[in-house]
């Protein structure tokens, strides 16, 4: 093998373990839900006003959650890829909510068609948010906070970077991008099954 060979397969898994690292970076705002030791990270990028997420989380994430994340076999890390400001917001509130945060995901999809179509959207969102626990000032403080804003917006540009995510919702399975859309549960776990 030439020289310059080498070096170009070198430079190739250099780049590709470079590639493997940097996906596998975790963020300070990610939340897990399921074992931390499981054998298949699912990360879903989805958005807050994204009705395909939505359906995904209504329709496909119970028997999912049931079937493979509280059994142990894997693991979901949701991480916020906000088309909006307003999905933004609900992001913002949902990571300031602490131990509720997929409560409020839960909650912010179950009832997306009724807040998105509100008059007044953002307070619809600050409503459910004191539903959930959340004073009106916590809210208001949340939503003021720059550096959260940020990581939210930072993640973004890492998942399309990383994994050339561009719709919602997207599913990276074991550091590979797998699919995007709105599956039902029976390919979801068609997809799973085939992980080793």
């Amino acid at each position: 093998m030439s020289n310059f060979l080498r070096s170009l397969l070198l430079l190739c898994l250099v780049t590709l373990s470079g590639r493997v690292l940097a996906a596998d970076k975790p963020w300070g705002i990610d939340e897990v839900m399921g074992r931390t030791d499981a054998p298949i990270t699912i990360i879903e990028y989805s958005s807050l006003t994204c009705p395909h997420c939505a359906n995904f989380h209504k329709d496909t994430m119970p028997q999912l959650k049931k079937d493979w994340i509280d059994t142990g076999k894997a693991k979901l890390i949701l991480r916020d890829f906000a088309w909006d400001p307003l999905a933004q917001a609900g992001a913002m509130l949902a990571h300031c909510s602490g131990d509720r945060y997929f409560a409020f995901i839960d909650t912010f999809y179950a009832s997306q068609q009724n807040w998105i179509h509100a008059v007044q959207p953002l307070e619809a969102l600050k409503s459910i948010a004191r539903l959930g626990g959340m004073t009106p000032d916590a809210a208001d403080k949340c939503l003021q906070d720059r550096a959260l804003l940020s990581e939210i917006n930072a993640r973004k540009d890492d998942g399309e970077k990383l994994y050339g995510v561009d719709s919602t919702p997207s599913f990276i399975i074991n550091g590979k991008f797998a699919f995007s859309g709105d599956k039902d549960y029976a390919s979801v776990a068609k997809i799973l099954a085939e992980q080793k």
